[in-house]
């Protein structure tokens, strides 16, 4: 019997891509539930993967794709870059029908460029998937909302998890299959998501073969730094010890691969107007798509997270990202990180498309609240207002406690209250 649907935050954008658009193209890493999410808004189903028929509908693409398109709409295509003419014969199809909401196309891997004929633009709108946020997954309460602080509300709440608990769910992850299981087949999804990716993915994505032990060598030093802005110079020194061949050109193409995999997401760096000419730093941020992937790769779990602090809190910064950008996503949102010459900067940086922004600091305890608080108020007073909005709030983002607004004007929200 196939486990119950767990609703996502994604069911409300693909709702409203297909009112809008032709096709929606869902991408984002294997086991994240794209499919899952799919097939909740669609008419009918063309899989791939299916292997009994997976070679005729190979088969089929190279002679006239047009024929797997047939069925009721949405038609759903999961892991239609194994065929890439259905790109082309869904935009065909788009723009004969001329009536939106007609397919669905879901990936685990972005296509080579060469593969994709055309673009699609205004036919094929795309949205990204990540694993489930802890509202998803049930351990945020949701007292906080973010768009009801954009709308300027005050917050109002206390965390719904403790750290024993908030460890849990960074080693965990937010895999789907993940939730509602023992706690030992729960914290085993990430490290068989990792398997899959280094053993088989990462040379199928695009037919190039890699050494599994390097990319395991690769990852584990990208846990290393995580949440840092660590170059590819600083990696190739990093793993220097273990393997000393890894040339830079070799290191990018690992990365690429890892990249089109959706294993790792990195953090740009925002570039606001400010009121003097300080320099603003550029380098991203390094993350994966979901915590959990660095809590494997470096071989502990919440146990050994308990006993190392300064991993916990840059792990814990990882799964505050994920979570944002999750809830950022909701409202046309992006999320980046500020950092300028002088060392001032704000771990996230809320972007909503109509100029509006949040700066937030992320610290896991109470103890560093004053001194983030008083960051973010440096921030406000350093972006020019003449030029773009001041920011809709300063948020402290922490692990545990109350959600409340400071006397400064701050708030601080821990983050299993916060949702979307």
């Amino acid at each position: 019997m196939e486990r119950k649907y767990l609703p996502r935050l994604a069911d409300a954008i693909l709702k409203k891509k297909l009112e809008l658009s032709g096709a929606v193209w869902i991408r984002g890493p294997k086991w994240c539930g794209k499919t899952w999410t799919a097939k909740q808004q669609a008419g009918s189903i063309l899989m791939m993967q299916d292997p009994d028929n997976a070679q005729n509908y190979m088969r089929i693409a190279e002679t006239k794709p047009s024929l797997l398109l047939d069925g009721d709409v949405p038609r759903l295509l999961d892991e239609w870059q194994m065929a890439p003419t259905l790109w082309d014969a869904v935009r065909f199809a788009v723009d004969n029908r001329g009536e939106m909401g007609q397919f669905i196309l879901t990936g685990s891997t972005l296509p080579l460029d060469n593969e994709v004929m055309h673009t699609g633009t205004g036919r094929i709108t795309r949205m990204i998937m990540r694993p489930m946020s802890l509202f998803e997954s049930g351990e945020s309460n949701g007292q906080v909302s973010l768009q009801a602080l954009f709308e300027g509300d005050e917050p109002s709440g206390v965390a719904g998890i403790d750290i024993i608990e908030l460890a849990f769910v960074i080693s965990r992850g937010g895999w789907p299959a993940a939730i509602g299981v023992s706690d030992k087949i729960a914290l085993a999804q990430a490290q068989q998501y990792l398997d899959a990716i280094m053993e088989i993915d990462i040379s199928e994505v695009d037919g190039i073969g890699r050494n599994p032990a390097r990319a395991r060598t690769l990852i584990k030093s990208l846990a290393r730094n995580i949440a840092g802005t660590a170059s590819n110079e600083t990696i190739r020194a990093d793993i220097k010890g273990e393997d000393d061949s890894l040339s830079p050109n070799t290191i990018r193409s690992y990365l690429n691969a890892l990249q089109r995999l959706f294993v790792i997401e990195d953090q740009p760096a925002w570039s606001p107007a400010l009121r003097s000419k300080t320099a603003i730093r550029t380098s991203v941020k390094r993350h994966f798509i979901d915590p959990s992937i660095a809590v494997t790769a470096l071989d502990i779990g919440p146990e050994k997270l308990l006993k190392d602090f300064n991993t916990f809190k840059l792990l814990f910064e990882s799964l505050c990202i994920r979570d944002l950008r999750i809830y950022a996503q909701n409202l046309g949102g992006e999320v980046y990180h500020y950092r300028d010459k002088t060392d001032l900067e704000a771990d996230a940086i809320v972007a909503l498309r109509d100029g509006r922004w949040a700066a937030i600091e992320i610290k896991m305890g109470q103890k560093q609240i004053d001194k983030a608080s008083e960051n973010l108020l440096k921030l406000k007073h350093r972006i020019n207002a003449e030029k773009m909005n001041s920011p809709s709030f300063l948020m402290v983002l922490t692990g545990n406690g109350y959600a409340i607004k400071q006397k400064n004007g701050v708030m601080v929200v821990p983050v299993s209250c916060l949702r979307n």
